[in-house]
Parts: C-alpha cells; structure tokens; sequence
C-alpha cells in the first residue's frame, strides 16, 4: 500500500469523525458516545494496517475466515484493536467467531444462540453480542423479525445467559431508513439496552441523530471494495 492511499485512509477516518462529531452535537449527543467501526471486510490486512498506524481500533468483518486471516498478525501488534463480525454467522462457524471476535452483531435465531453459549462456555470467552433485527421484514435478510424480537431478546439473556449488548438493523435500500432506525431505537428501549448499531456510509449521519451508538463505514473510509470472490 502506498503512503498516499495510507494518508487517505487516515483523512477519511478524520473526516467520517467529524461528521459523527457534527450529527452527534446537532441532536444533543456526546460525540464521544458513538464509536466508528471501520468496516475492512473485503480489503486487505494492510489497508486495515494503515487506520491502526493512524490511530483507529475499532473494525468490523463481514466473514470468519477472512478475518481469521487478517486480523491474528494485526492483533499481534495492536493488541488493544476491537473487531466486530457483522456479517451472518454460521453455526459451525461459532467456536472460530466466539474466539476471534470481541463483538459478534448477527445474532439472530435460536440455534445459533445456543451455539454460541455452549462455544462461550467451553471457551471461557464472551464476546458482547448484538440481536440483529430485520426491521424491513426483508424475505432475502438475516434478522430477527420485529414481532419477534422481545421474546428472541428475552430468551437469549434469561434463559440462555447471554451477554446481548444491543441490536442491530440494515435498513432495505429503497426505504427511508430513519424510520427503521427509530424502529430499532424504541426496541432497544423497551428491552433496556443502551447500544445501537445502525447505519453506513450513505446513512450514518442519521442514525446517529436518531441514537446509534455504532455505525459501520467501510466505503467513505477504504474506498470501493474488491468484490469477493
């Protein structure tokens, strides 16, 4: 990676910050109350090298075995990064996720929850743990349903012993997505949990007036992604 497209990356972070900074301020928040996670799925370790060089540490991958890849050398040398999987998580994929990551988003249905307690169990690890909800009631989206989520929610933390955190949407592309992200805010409310992660590149600037706690930017931060494949 050239020393140019790393002074990008650096700007860009800087630049996607002071957008948090501002919708933050606008809407009566403490900036410092959302954290930025630099979305590297699908770009290469150094570029991820370079947001750690300038200062950054909180990222998110879309697929276990990429990041297995990936993120153990860069771990190595900034041990105190925080990587999130925010991408669906299989069920025979659980042990290598609960090891690896420090914060899994996509939880979503009952087999994978108790996969991951008997895998938190056996490890002796406990990433945090985001229910992600398909507010769009999208047929093609991972997620659990709106009506469903309350008792999900429920099940996962007192009769499973879970550490769910907050919840997580990805809007349908087509639709207003404040309106989603208002969805996800009075849901977490409800259920008594304090983190929401909620929008993108195109969209973050709103969720975080409407209360994001997290947002996932790759593309305003590393550029267009190389398709996987």
């Amino acid at each position: 990676m050239t020393t140019e497209t790393q002074t990008d990356i650096a700007a860009n972070i800087e630049a996607v910050q002071a957008k948090i900074a501002e919708a933050a301020t606008d809407a009566g928040r403490d900036p410092a109350a959302v954290s930025l996670i630099a979305v590297s799925k699908s770009h290469p370790g150094s570029a991820a090298a370079a947001a750690l060089a300038a200062g950054h540490r909180v990222f998110g991958e879309n697929r276990v075995q990429e990041a297995q890849e990936k993120w153990p050398p860069l771990k190595a040398d900034y041990p105190d990064a925080v990587v999130h999987l925010i991408g669906p998580l299989q069920t025979n994929k659980t042990a290598d996720a609960v090891a690896l990551f420090d914060v899994i988003q996509t939880l979503d249905r009952e087999k994978l929850a108790r996969s991951l307690a008997k895998e938190m169990d056996r490890l002796g690890r406990a990433p945090d743990l985001f229910v992600q909800v398909n507010t769009g009631e999208e047929p093609q989206k991972a997620g659990v349903l709106p009506l469903e989520a309350d008792s999900f929610i429920k099940k996962c933390r007192d009769e499973m012993g879970l550490p769910v955190v907050g919840l997580m949407c990805i809007p349908p592309i087509d639709e207003n997505p404040a309106l989603h992200f208002a969805l996800l805010a009075d849901m977490a409310a409800r259920n008594g949990l304090h983190r929401l992660s909620m929008g993108m590149s195109a969209d973050f600037e709103t969720a975080v007036r409407l209360g994001a706690t997290e947002v996932r930017v790759g593309t305003a931060i590393f550029g267009t992604r190389a398709p996987h494949p």
